[in-house]
């Protein structure tokens, strides 16, 4: 009898053993483990932007998120006198409202985890499921949170209370090239890109978590000797823009200026280098500060320079009159029957009532007439195809989100009274950066350059530094000698008797062109709402900087010349001024 008493023990204590060490094994080791590990979460920075000189432009400073654990709380002696002790105090640190510190004060008190009816919610054990986390703040300053740690901790009512270190989005020149940069959203405990840089390239400036598991002691202190495992910490890239800080805020003191003499809708500003296609500058109004999210409207925040398109007008017209040269149908002393102001034949104005104009002629005082019956000499193939080739209907490239392709209608729907539309800036539509990347064409003999915005892209964690490579350049011209006498015709433009004689600067040959345009609004073009356009280069001869300024239904007066030329002087007479650049004559004493 005691030796079955015996035998029925033993098969039972091997059988429980069995349950324990196999059965159970993982299970159990992994309570177990919750008793003697620790695990620690650490989050790498997210790479920073600076500008082609190494200025920065978007950085990141250290924040604390504060959090509570109310299941932790439940177990304490007194848990609604610690709650209300713990809103009380998170209140005054953190000036909370009384709506907010009530809140805080009875999630507190609430340790099991509830659905959005107030139900709590159950394991498939039938347990409530504890409530292990609740946000108190998401970005407490560091020092004021430090500080506030060590307080709780010395009154004795920090065990449910965790501080985790975080970083915080900075963007320490303000709205300086706001609409470039962009902007952040924290996002499940992470934070991601939601327009411009920080969102085109978010992949690459994103960092990465790093989790720790190790063995701790009685204390919590690690164990030397214990399991320990860690995945390293990654530091998201940092970015260099091709933009050019000092000469970014010249053009975004001078926008400001332009926005409120015209009292405009709106105003465009770009800069760039013919030779390589970078940005140096590109600003518009109206913006945004992304320091102050009061100010993220989709208005104000997205990039107008890639995505709003407008007619523009004479701006085409060098364009147009370029490939007429190239092949050869017109020469600069070609002389044009301007019909004396008023083409009766397709309903075709000017501004002023010239007979003969030459080529040259036609250019300096813009005459619609004299292009028009270039345009035509060229045909509806070869006046879409000389837009084609300068860009117009694609996007340029530029590393933005909802860049548009503007408007260029096939020339299978174009007949004769289109064709003279088409080349003075009418039914086609472009980008503020289109138009820039076009004249880069005309400032570089021909050779039309892919736009670079982003300059390099650096490995915090390696060193390691990629260069974003030039593209090949696309050859426009086919004679040498169509770049000299193009630029030649141009400079009359700033030149007594020509459009924008107020936009010349003493010492500099300018090249560049005026251009007004009425808005098409409802099937028919406005009397009173225009686009005001001054774009050129400078100095003539050996182009620093093709510049862009178009300001969209100013008050008062609209013409290209008058508006959007001062602007386009004042610019362009201080960054010659910062690049040193000599002057292509000497001033008479």
């Amino acid at each position: 009898m005691i030796f079955i008493l015996v035998l029925l023990i033993a098969i039972w204590l091997t059988r429980h053993m069995y349950h324990v060490q196999i059965e159970r094994h993982s299970e159990l080791l992994r309570k177990a483990k919750s008793t003697y590990t620790k695990h620690k979460i650490s989050h790498g920075k997210r790479g920073v932007i600076y500008d082609t000189n190494g200025n920065l432009l978007v950085g990141n400073i250290p924040i604390k998120e504060i959090t509570a654990d109310p299941s932790v709380l439940k177990n304490s002696k007194n848990p609604q006198k610690t709650a209300k002790e713990l809103a009380r105090y998170f209140k005054d640190k953190l000036n909370l409202s009384n709506k907010r510190a009530l809140r805080i004060y009875k999630e507190l008190l609430q340790p099991y985890r509830i659905d959005s009816k107030g139900n709590i919610l159950y394991d498939k054990d039938g347990k409530p499921l504890p409530d292990r986390w609740m946000l108190i703040a998401r970005e407490v300053d560091f020092m004021l949170a430090c500080k506030m740690e060590k307080e709780l901790k010395k009154r004795g009512i920090n065990k449910a209370i965790i501080f985790t270190e975080h970083s915080k989005r900075i963007y320490p020149k303000g709205e300086l090239l706001a609409n470039v940069l962009g902007f952040t959203n924290v996002e499940k405990d992470k934070e991601n890109g939601k327009s411009g840089i920080e969102s085109r390239l978010n992949k690459s400036m994103a960092s990465k978590i790093s989790k720790g598991f190790y063995e701790k002691g009685a204390r919590g202190i690690p164990l030397s000797y214990g399991f320990a495992k860690t995945e390293s910490v990654r530091n998201g890239s940092n970015v260099y823009l091709t933009i050019d800080e000092p000469v970014q805020a010249i053009v975004e003191e001078e926008i400001d200026k332009l926005m409120e003499k015209w009292d405009a809708r709106a105003a465009y500003v770009v800069m760039v280098e013919p030779r390589t296609g970078n940005i140096i500058a590109m600003a518009q109004r109206p913006t945004f500060n992304p320091n102050d999210r009061s100010t993220y409207t989709p208005d104000r925040y997205r990039n107008r320079l890639i995505e709003d398109t407008f007619e523009p007008g004479s701006t085409m017209k060098p364009i147009v009159i370029s490939r007429a040269l190239d092949n050869m149908i017109v020469t600069p002393s070609t002389l044009i029957d301007c019909e004396n102001g008023y083409w009766q034949a397709f309903r075709l104005k000017d501004s002023h009532h010239h007979k003969m104009l030459s080529v040259a002629d036609i250019i300096k005082v813009s005459s619609n007439i004299g292009t028009a019956k270039i345009a035509l000499k060229m045909g509806k193939v070869g006046l879409y195809k000389t837009f084609w080739d300068f860009g117009f209907g694609q996007r340029t490239g530029i590393p933005l989100w909802n860049e548009t392709k503007g408007l260029l209608p096939h020339y299978s729907k174009w007949y004769e009274i289109k064709i003279t539309r088409a080349c003075i800036g009418q039914g086609v539509n472009t980008s503020p950066m289109q138009l820039a990347r076009a004249y880069c064409a005309l400032a570089n003999n021909g050779e039309l350059p892919k736009l670079r915005l982003v300059d390099r892209i650096e490995n915090p964690n390696t060193g390691k530094v990629r260069k974003i490579p030039f593209a090949p350049k696309k050859r426009l011209y086919k004679r040498k000698s169509t770049h000299k006498e193009l630029i030649e015709m141009m400079k009359l433009v700033t030149q007594e008797g020509g459009t924008a004689s107020n936009v010349a600067i003493d010492g500099y040959y300018i090249a560049g062109k005026t251009g007004t345009s009425q808005k098409f609004i409802k099937g028919s073009y406005s009397d009173t709402k225009f686009f005001a356009t001054f774009v050129g280069f400078v100095p003539a001869d050996n182009p620093r900087f093709v510049l862009l300024v178009t300001v969209d239904e100013p008050k008062k007066k609209h013409y290209g010349g008058t508006v959007a030329g001062p602007a386009f002087k004042s610019i362009a007479e201080k960054t010659l001024k910062y690049y040193n650049v000599e002057p292509d004559y000497l001033l008479a004493e």
